[in-house]
């Protein structure tokens, strides 16, 4: 059952607003068009991080600069992200969803293209800046799209639909950007997602169509939207599922951002080598998504499944640690390990970011933001650690996954022992 949800003035709980979901009424909540493009909003992120990663070293070589200069650019991307959500989510809950969607998409697009043009390693680092916090707009509105039409277990499993769409991005991007550093050089990558802006500005004007009622938007200025996030912050349910998911994000996204040097320069493999390993770590995150949506939110109790999920979390951090320090298992053993992170997250993501966003039906908006801001927030942070004394670290990356598992868990855990 949802829990208490928190209303626009974030200054009392109030009932889940009635007939949101068209499935009560037998009707599809969305075309398949619909589906497609926000299916793309959502992998726009993995996307943005994900093509560029085997061109790392290269770029850095490139532009006479260092690694840990060069994970300042998914830092930056990250940081844009996170603090972008906070303008793009309540912006939306005010005018509406399209407007602020279809800005964040142009000025997207124009930023890639300024990454591509990049002289110089803070050019590059302020371009994927720009490129986070416009393309923030897509990720936070395209949930926000989903909580106007769908709630509860529907809502999940759709959020699983559009993983199946968006996971597909982890598993794609690194490969496509290794063999695009067989014809062109890392510049490349970025005219990619250049022209994958203005598609997707295309597609999300012809395909996308207003789902917040003038009505139930939020018409009276700033003061309505910072008590709103307010609101949200001081309910302990949502808190909770949001340091849940802001946690297991900066586990996910410490490997994302530290697999690249650690993998190639520690374990000295290919750029394609690496994006076979990412492939099949990313198809362990699609595989338990799917699962998740379709099987298991149908048979388990959504605090069952966190707290198991976060327990294999922990223990896939602990098995790194171990095979980078007690045993030297080289990739044999860390890549396992890897993958079933993974695959945690796959059960984890879908289940914390839905219960928070079950908990805030007449601002969906705001909460999605806070629940972007605090995963790249996070993120960003976490990301260059391993490579912070200067050398990448497999040690240190394992750590970092290991610590930022353990405080989802220790997040979670007062939530799971009242819902239990």
């Amino acid at each position: 059952m949802p829990g208490p949800t928190v209303d626009a003035d974030g200054d009392q709980t109030v009932p889940a607003a009635p007939g949101r979901s068209d499935t009560a009424n037998g009707k599809a909540p969305f075309a398949a068009a619909t589906v497609g493009v926000l299916g793309s909003l959502a992998a726009l992120g993995p996307l943005t991080t994900d093509l560029y990663l085997p061109a790392l070293p290269e770029l850095t070589a490139d532009l006479h600069s260092t690694a840990p200069a060069a994970q300042l650019t998914l830092t930056g991307s990250l940081l844009g992200m996170a603090l972008g959500q906070l303008l793009f989510g309540p912006l939306s809950d005010r005018i509406g969803r399209r407007r602020p969607l279809l800005a964040g998409l142009a000025v997207y697009t124009a930023a890639s293209l300024m990454c591509a043009l990049a002289g110089s390693m803070p050019t590059l680092i302020a371009g994927r800046a720009l490129q986070g916090v416009a393309g923030s707009a897509g990720l936070v509105i395209a949930r926000a799209i989903v909580r106007d039409r769908l709630e509860g277990v529907p809502m999940i499993r759709f959020l699983a639909t559009m993983g199946l769409i968006s996971g597909l991005a982890p598993i794609l991007a690194p490969v496509a950007g290794a063999q695009l550093l067989h014809v062109t050089d890392w510049r490349g990558t970025f005219l990619v997602l250049t022209v994958l802006g203005a598609l997707l500005t295309v597609g999300s004007a012809l395909g996308i169509r207003e789902t917040l009622p003038a009505e139930l938007r939020h018409g009276d200025g700033l003061g309505t939207t910072v008590r709103a996030i307010g609101g949200l912050l001081r309910d302990r349910p949502f808190l909770g599922y949001l340091l849940t998911s802001t946690f297991a994000f900066g586990a996910l996204f410490a490997y994302v951002g530290g697999s690249s040097v650690v993998l190639q320069d520690v374990y000295r493999i290919s750029p394609q080598t690496y994006s076979l390993v990412f492939a099949v770590n990313s198809i362990a995150l699609l595989a338990v998504t799917q699962l998740n949506g379709r099987v298991l939110v149908q048979r388990f109790p959504g605090p069952v499944l966190l707290v198991s999920a976060l327990s294999v979390a922990v223990a896939a951090g602990v098995a790194v640690v171990l095979c980078t320090t007690v045993w030297d298992t080289g990739l044999a053993g860390v890549w396992p390990a890897f993958a079933v992170l993974m695959g945690s997250m796959g059960v984890i993501m879908p289940n914390a970011n839905g219960q928070a966003l079950t908990m805030a039906p007449h601002a969906a908006g705001s909460a999605s933001a806070l629940l972007g801001t605090g995963s790249f927030l996070c993120g960003s942070l976490v990301a260059p650690l391993s490579s912070a004394g200067g050398h990448p670290s497999a040690t240190a990356l394992g750590v970092i996954v290991l610590g930022c598992s353990v405080l989802a868990l220790v997040s979670f855990l007062p939530l799971y022992r009242t819902r239990s």
